[in-house]
């Protein structure tokens, strides 16, 4: 017996609507893509074990053996020769921190030439590395900002270096530095005449990081009371 029209109309309907609010999981109508994207992230993460393991670790033993000498020229103030030819036909720290991109040693090389660069007073240079280093943990942050400070100091760019000690000082993880670059702090807005933030940045020192066996801290009130504020 033929199907009446309506009856094919009503069926036709019900396809449609189960097409079109089909709730089956998408790995169930496609059982391999989910294969298929596991395999990629089990592949992915196996290419980047590898990558640590077979190519970085070897080429940090190597840097490391190769900065040996450039270190050696760095420990005599022959910034210039570590820089660029420490001799025995090693590599000095701008060749390393190229060669050895992606280590750790590689990134060191460049604190490294930008220490060298800033005592030969190639001071766009030192920025240039320094601003390349990239500086973890409690110490090497502060040191790093610091030193760029210094570095827009002797270009008498000091608001520049003025941001840069700050930045060194809330950077750090460690007491002594963190006195260390707010005193430098203190001290530049002294010479610039910025009397109100030299006195906070003293103050800071005096209250916030008192210690007996800190020179900095037991001459701090001299400081203070040579800007006319001695109240505590």
């Amino acid at each position: 017996m033929a199907k009446r029209k309506s009856d094919q109309i009503e069926l036709v309907e019900v396809e449609q609507v189960s097409a079109t609010h089909s709730s089956v999981p998408i790995w169930e109508k496609y059982p391999n893509l989910l294969i298929y994207v596991l395999g990629a992230i089990a592949l992915a993460v196996a290419g980047w074990w590898m990558y640590k393991e077979f190519i970085v670790k070897p080429k940090q033993v190597e840097a490391v053996s190769a900065m040996w000498q450039a270190e050696q020229q760095f420990g005599r103030d022959s910034f210039q020769l570590a820089l660029t030819d420490p001799g025995g036909g090693f590599d000095g720290f701008l060749a390393l921190s190229d060669k050895f991109s992606g280590t750790e040693a590689g990134n060191l090389a460049h604190y490294y030439a930008g220490i060298c660069y800033l005592h030969i007073s190639e001071y766009d240079n030192a920025i240039a590395q320094l601003e390349d280093f990239s500086a973890n943990g409690d110490l090497l942050p502060a040191m790093k900002y610091g030193t760029i400070g210094d570095c827009y100091a002797e270009k008498e760019d000091f608001n520049k270096a003025l941001d840069f000690y700050d930045k060194a000082a809330d950077k750090s993880g460690n007491d002594l530095l963190t006195v260390y670059y707010l005193k430098k702090l203190a001290m530049l807005n002294e010479k610039l005449g910025n009397k109100d933030a030299a006195l906070k940045a003293y103050k800071e020192i005096r209250d916030d990081y008192p210690s007996l066996e800190s020179n900095v801290w037991k001459d701090i009130d001299k400081y203070i009371y040579r800007l006319g504020a001695g109240e505590k």
